[in-house]
Formats: structure tokens, sequence, C-alpha cells
């Protein structure tokens, strides 16, 4: 997908002790690397001999009040995590080192999945595939016996509720008007319908955000998938990756594709759903991580002034209609939040 150009960034006297105490060379130039939704900062720092010639520095940021509403957790630091993936043969950058909010990664590249999904069909279907296959992997792990806050995380009521209030605060009133006490009664119910459903769930590890925007193609020959932006991992349904992988705002495929994928690696899953339950929490699911990133992209153009991510409000509204009208048909609770869903403009109301 298309980035803002990257801008030169001020010598940072943290991140230049940092880099020469993990690999005794000097920083020669530093860029910035544009963001996504969150405030974390990325930069591409040059060095001056030796090998690695570059990494990735990666700087934590304080995680926007407006975007948690209800006290949602901040996430927690990319160690262990990342070692204990690496640790576990999953492809993941490896960490040369850093101080606290801080840390020096390999530098994987700057092709995204979601750039390399404009490649022809079959090379399409190669990469996803590669994608997916991750997420079996990953739901096989096991809590190691403590110290990965991961295994002590879950998708539970309390961030279902975030994703409720998130979706009805910056998504209803995107239909022009500001939502009702009764329409915010129904996002709330139905929001809290969908989680007692996953909590009847298996609970497998989850990168928790497995998205184009979060994977990268490495490698012109290899073209080997790799992970990033680990932090957030914790234990959903076994379907959550796949809906951020699959049901992604930013990569909108043929729904063939999406078919054959979630029936090549549905039997794949430690748990191996059945066929009905699968689809059930795939399409619930969907609802709610969509509901909430139809909600971030439109907080950041109309609280912080980012419209970037307005473009792919289409693609999500057209993924949250769809999978409204799959589940309100075999669920009466979900019949005035697929009215509510339907509703939504498929471009952002201007303001």
């Amino acid at each position: 997908m298309d980035r803002p150009a990257a801008t030169a960034a001020q010598p940072d006297t943290r991140l230049r002790g940092a880099v020469r105490d993990a690999l005794g060379t000097d920083v020669t130039r530093i860029e910035a690397i544009p963001g996504q939704l969150g405030l974390r900062r990325f930069l591409r720092v040059f060095l001056a001999s030796g090998r690695p010639a570059t990494l990735i520095a990666r700087i934590d940021a304080p995680e926007d009040p407006s975007g948690r509403p209800g006290g949602a957790k901040p996430e927690p630091p990319l160690e262990p995590i990342r070692a204990f993936l690496e640790h576990h043969g999953l492809p993941v950058p490896r960490r040369y080192g850093g101080v606290a909010g801080l840390d020096l990664l390999e530098d994987l590249g700057s092709q995204s999945l979601a750039d390399a999904a404009a490649a022809a069909p079959d090379e399409r279907r190669a990469l996803y595939a590669q994608a997916c296959d991750l997420v079996p992997r990953l739901q096989a792990l096991r809590d190691p016996g403590g110290g990965i806050a991961a295994f002590e995380r879950r998708l539970d009521a309390g961030l279902f509720a975030y994703k409720a209030d998130v979706f009805a605060r910056w998504s209803l009133p995107e239909r022009g008007h500001s939502p009702s006490a009764a329409e915010l009664r129904a996002v709330r119910e139905a929001f809290a319908f969908i989680a007692g459903v996953c909590e009847r769930a298996p609970e497998r590890l989850a990168h928790r955000d497995l998205q184009s925007t979060n994977l990268l193609v490495v490698g012109a020959a290899t073209r080997r998938i790799a992970m990033i932006d680990l932090q957030g991992a914790f234990l959903a349904p076994p379907e959550y990756d796949l809906v951020c992988l699959l049901r992604d705002s930013y990569v909108e495929l043929p729904e063939a594709e999406v078919r054959g994928q979630l029936d090549r690696v549905r039997p794949r899953l430690p748990d191996a759903p059945d066929a009905d339950s699968f689809a059930r929490r795939f399409d619930l699911l969907t609802l709610t991580r969509k509901g909430k990133d139809h909600a971030r992209f439109v907080m950041a153009a109309r609280e912080r002034g980012d419209p970037r991510f307005l473009r792919f409000v289409p693609a999500t509204v057209r993924a949250l209609r769809a999978a409204a009208g799959r589940a309100a048909a075999a669920e009466p609770q979900l019949a005035r939040l697929a009215e509510l869903v339907h509703a939504l403009p498929e471009t952002a109301c201007a303001r």
C-alpha cells in the first residue's frame, strides 16, 4: 500500500548510545519510517561499519488515551514474547540489544504483505498460504511456566466492551447523527453476546494483529513471511488471527480465496474446530474486530487529524456488512447491530 515518504529524524543521543553499546559502531544516518495507527515510532538506522549495515529502532510511546476508553490495558514490552517465538522457530526479527522502551531489531526490509498482495493471483495465494500456516504454529505453543505476558492476557469481556465503546463512539456518528441511548445499548449488548460465545471457545496463542501490514515479505528469491509488531499477543479463540489476516482492511481478498484458505487451515489447527462453530466464530469476531478497526480509522482522522486510513473504510464496511448479514440470520440477538452496521456509509463523512 502507499505510504507517506520517510522524513529525516533528528539525531537521538539515547539511540546512538544504545547502538554503540550493542554493536560497537556508530550511527551514520537515521530515517523515520511512517507509522500506523499506534504512536510507537520506527526508525531505520544506518551503521558506520560491520554487520548489519542497517537495523530498525523500535521506540515505545505512551498509548493514545483517546483510543482506549474503558480502561483497556496497554500492551506489554516486546520482550520476552519475541525471544519466545524466535526460540520456537517462528519467523520474527532478531534483536541486537536496546534499553528500556527502545529495541534494536533486524531490518527485514520494507515490503509488507500488503505491498506484495498486488502480485499475480497465484503468488498472492502462495504468500497468504504461508501467512495462514503461521497460525497453527502459534496456536501449538504453550505457556512455558510464567514470564510470558501473552499467556496471561486474553480476549475477554473487558476487551469486547472496549471494542463496543470505540465502535459506538466513533463509528455510529458516521451515519450523520449521534447514536441514541437505545442504539448504544444495542451495540453493547451485541458485543457482550459475542463475548459470551467466545468465552466458551478454546483459548490459543494469537499474534492479535496478524494483518498484512505486520507481515513482511523477506528476500527476492525466498519470499518468506516474517511477523512484526508482536507485543500484543494474547489468548483468543482459534479464529482470531485468521480474521485479522483474511478480513484485513488493507487487502480485500476475493471471497473464494478467503474460503479456500480457511478450509485448508481449519483442520490443521490444534483444536480442529468443527466447520459450523469455526464459521460462526469467524463472523462474530469479524464484527467486533472490523468494528474496532473502523472506529480507529475514523478516530485517527477526526481526533488526530490523520486521514490516511479513511481510504480503508469502504473495505471495512463491506466486511462488516457481510459478516453482520450472516450472523444476524443465525443469531436474532444481533439483528439490531446488523441494522446499525448496514447504515454505515462506505465512505467516511466529510467534517
